[in-house]
């Protein structure tokens, strides 16, 4: 399975949250089904130039150029937060993760071999694909439904362009202008490869000439992924990838969050609750969880208050999930627990729907709670099968950090034991027979949002 990663120029938002999360989620999936899986995500360090174009300055080169920092420290900086990131949303990493820049020598043989099969041609220094004789020979704009005279409609002639035989051929190797900071020797020019190229290259090296699944987000269908087929095809004579994957869009206010809309909240922001559009701090299981609510190929359009709604939710699950742990078996079963695996793995074989598993996790959650209230029994197998699918689906495969507090981590466990040891005083108070205390306490914090719920135990609460 090969994913395209993120372009380290930045921090990451919640728009590269989306892929990371639905492509851990097929890793999981495919691991728990006995799949050995190899997981390549790449890191693009090079070649990626503005607007996704042939022309323009390099993202990573001009982030280097405004921090007046080296190109690999700018790189080396944002992979390391990238990873952090990903650590918190629980993402596990990929077997394999490619740099472009580490592989320029192999990115070079396979331009060389579309040269040779006469599908690209040189001008200038820089090597096009020719894409009017590929699509004699190859269908050009299967995967994004788009024929060639479409796109010829759709692009921009753009300066520099005339160099091309036509404006929709597109870079696989660029001749490094004087003040390009990052540049190779090739046998056409002192240069760089084109952004295309990378994912090419690397799914092949290390996936073989043709590979099972290849994943990214919608927006990577034209022009990027459809480049990548008509450059395997034109080196190899036949492409790569069996299926494609691709998730859909994080949107704000419907239009698609990303560091070009200059719309995005990075994780960190999220993490923090430093942004004007935040009401407060999100965890990294909050963000997670908002994520894996909706199916990966549905738009996902984000407020503060989806996000509480997820938070809620989570919190809901984390609550079940941890009063399942501390169940008590009875003789027999009266609650409805059965086939809560069998809807779990149902959904997840239906094209990962997510949204279903945490449907039917929610639906056993009420028996959990009937059975916690003392309304209900559930038998020593049936708890055991219980801890088990909840432990598969909701742990091991969604990756929920169900132990987890969902946002806040250090301050919630501090607002948490403040709230604990306030009903820990009115528990004392009702002891005493000191009612007006107890009822003072049990009043305003129910004035403020709290619901307090008297047990045999003691107390609970949630907000």
């Amino acid at each position: 399975m090969y994913v395209c990663g993120p372009t380290v120029y930045g921090d990451a938002h919640l728009g590269h949250a989306r892929p990371a999360i639905t492509f851990d989620l097929l890793y999981r999936y495919l691991m728990h089904l006995g799949y050995k899986v190899r997981y390549v995500r790449n890191i693009t360090d090079v070649g990626h130039l503005e607007h996704d174009a042939d022309e323009g300055e390099d993202k990573i080169a001009k982030k280097a150029r405004l921090e007046q920092l080296e190109p690999m420290e700018v790189v080396q900086f944002y992979t390391n937060r990238y990873h952090r990131d990903m650590s918190a949303l629980n993402v596990l990493p990929p077997s394999i993760e490619p740099h472009a820049s580490g592989h320029i020598i192999e990115q070079i043989a396979f331009v060389q071999k579309i040269l040779d099969k006469g599908y690209a041609y040189v001008s200038n220094g820089s090597v096009y694909m020719d894409v009017e004789k590929y699509a004699k020979d190859y269908p050009y704009g299967k995967l994004s439904g788009r024929n060639l005279n479409d796109i010829v409609t759709e692009t921009r002639e753009l300066d520099g362009q005339d160099e091309k035989k036509h404006s929709y051929d597109f870079a696989l190797w660029k001749k490094a202008a004087p003040e390009h900071i990052m540049h190779w020797p090739s046998p056409w020019s002192e240069g760089f490869p084109g952004w295309h190229m990378e994912c090419s290259t690397m799914g092949t090296k290390y996936l073989g000439e043709t590979f099972d699944i290849h994943g990214g987000g919608l927006d990577l269908i034209f022009p990027h992924h459809e480049a990548e087929i008509a450059q395997s095809c034109a080196a190899l004579g036949h492409e790569s990838v069996h299926y494609w994957m691709h998730n859909n869009m994080i949107t704000i206010a419907g239009k698609k969050m990303g560091k070009s809309y200059n719309n995005f909240i990075t994780l960190e922001q999220f993490f923090s609750g430093n942004h004007p559009l935040l009401s407060k701090p999100f965890g990294p299981m909050v963000i997670r969880f908002f994520i894996l609510q909706a199916h990966y190929r549905s738009t996902v359009d984000f407020s503060s208050e989806a996000l509480e709604a997820a938070e809620k939710g989570l919190q809901r699950m984390q609550e079940a999930y941890a009063r399942l742990l501390k169940l008590q078996a009875s003789k027999e079963t009266t609650v409805e627990v059965a086939g809560l695996r069998e809807r779990c793995t149902e959904a997840m074989d239906d094209d990962l729907n997510s949204p279903f598993v945490i449907a039917a996790l929610f639906d056993s959650a009420r028996a959990i709670n009937t059975v916690w209230d003392g309304k209900g029994t559930i038998s020593e197998a049936d708890l055991k099968e219980l801890r088990e699918v909840w432990k598969t689906f909701a742990i091991d495969i969604l990756g929920l950090r169900l132990e987890e507090q969902g946002a806040g981590d250090d301050k919630m466990k501090a607002f948490n034991g403040a709230i604990d040891l306030l009903l820990g005083i009115r528990l004392q108070a009702k002891q005493n027979k000191d009612w007006a205390t107890s009822d003072k306490i049990r009043n305003e914090l129910t004035a403020l949002g709290f619901q307090i719920k008297d047990t045999k135990d003691g107390f609970e609460w949630n907000i």
